[in-house]
């Protein structure tokens, strides 16, 4: 087992911080760097070998493909080849939503490793807002293949804490640059030709919602998750698969409250949207514990941000069960209920 480091991105120590990262990704290791959604293991995704260890470090299997990202709008064309029928569309998008939280999924270039992609014709890309992971990027002059840091199927990491806690001993190096302003993964859509209007699907809901790219094409909605019977297909889109974000505690997405029918030796914890007495389902049960996804205030955008580091908390609570509330389905309130719908234990 490696000795795992930490290095702060803090102004005083930025420059060690890019120059340890890009000596490591140099090498053909893997980094856990932060971006604006949730911290991402990162290597060259043009060494089939760093990729490797990207799916080793995390348990991943080889079928669920992988984001890329860019640190440049240059960089796109090394990874994508953009079809003539959408690149107005798709210029459209980058100038609105680059850099930031939209991963598209484009036809990818010939020099793009079959294991980023698990075998697909299509590359799953995105240039990241953070500073700190372009500036990485760019001193490396290689585009990143960078998953989210933690085991497969596990909650997503928003902190360089997190990461630790998931693979201390797995990676060699964690860029500590604060809390992830999103707290949640990047949309994932895919641009076709439509009749009138292109037609984008939103493969994975995410910070860029339905409403704000509604007015680039016609949204299609997003697929239902695969039923994962055949698991030797790869997954259309990273993230896709049906059960995904999940604690060790087995989580209950309940929402009825009629349906709750608790086994009162067991322990439950509640993740609740406001934490407000009287309001959802506090008075629900005596519940051991009670996090609030937006504490009173009901804020989809501060319930999203939270919503990973209240999961890790309540499974580190000693709980039998966590139940978790249901929220609106609006705006970011899709990605946070797609969220916990795969992270909900199978009835």
């Amino acid at each position: 087992m490696q000795q795992t480091s930490v290095i702060s991105a803090s102004d005083e120590n930025y420059k060690e911080a890019v120059s340890a990262a890009t000596e490591l990704l140099r090498a053909g290791e893997v980094v856990a760097l932060p971006t604006e959604t949730v911290y991402g293991l990162a290597g060259n995704v043009f060494d089939p070998n760093a990729v490797a260890k990207i799916f080793a470090a995390k348990e991943r299997p080889s079928f669920d493909p992988l984001i890329v990202h860019v640190s440049s709008r240059t960089e796109l064309e090394r990874v994508a080849v953009i079809p003539d029928e959408i690149q107005a569309t798709v210029e459209k998008l980058l100038n609105a939503f680059w850099p930031g939280p939209l991963t598209l999924i484009l036809p990818k270039h010939p020099d793009v490793p079959d294991l980023v992609t698990s075998g697909l014709n299509t590359v799953a890309v995105r240039q990241s807002a953070s500073k700190i992971f372009r500036a990485i990027g760019k001193e490396l002059g290689q585009p990143l293949a960078a998953p989210s840091a933690n085991r497969f199927g596990r909650i997503s990491p928003t902190s360089a804490t997190a990461v630790h806690k998931e693979l201390d001993g797995r990676i060699p190096l964690i860029i500590d640059g604060g809390a992830c302003a999103e707290g949640l993964e990047s949309t994932i859509i895919h641009i076709a030709v439509g009749e009138k209007r292109p037609t984008i699907t939103i493969l994975r809901p995410g910070p860029v919602t339905k409403e704000m790219l509604q007015n680039f094409g016609k949204i299609e909605r997003p697929k239902r998750p695969r039923d994962g019977s055949d698991v030797t297909q790869p997954a259309v889109a990273p993230g896709m698969l049906p059960s995904h974000y999940a604690p060790r505690t087995p989580l209950i997405l309940l929402e009825n409250a009629a349906d709750f029918r608790p086994d009162r030796s067991k322990k439950y914890g509640l993740l609740s949207y406001t934490g407000e007495p009287g309001k959802g389902y506090t008075q629900l049960y005596p519940w051991a514990v009670v996090e609030a996804l937006s504490p009173g205030n009901g804020k989809l955008p501060e319930a999203a941000l939270r919503l990973f580091h209240l999961l890790r908390k309540l499974d580190d609570a000693g709980l039998d069960f966590i139940v978790a509330e249901p929220v609106s389905e609006v705006g970011l309130g899709v990605a946070v209920m797609d969220r916990l719908r795969r992270a909900a234990s199978p009835a």
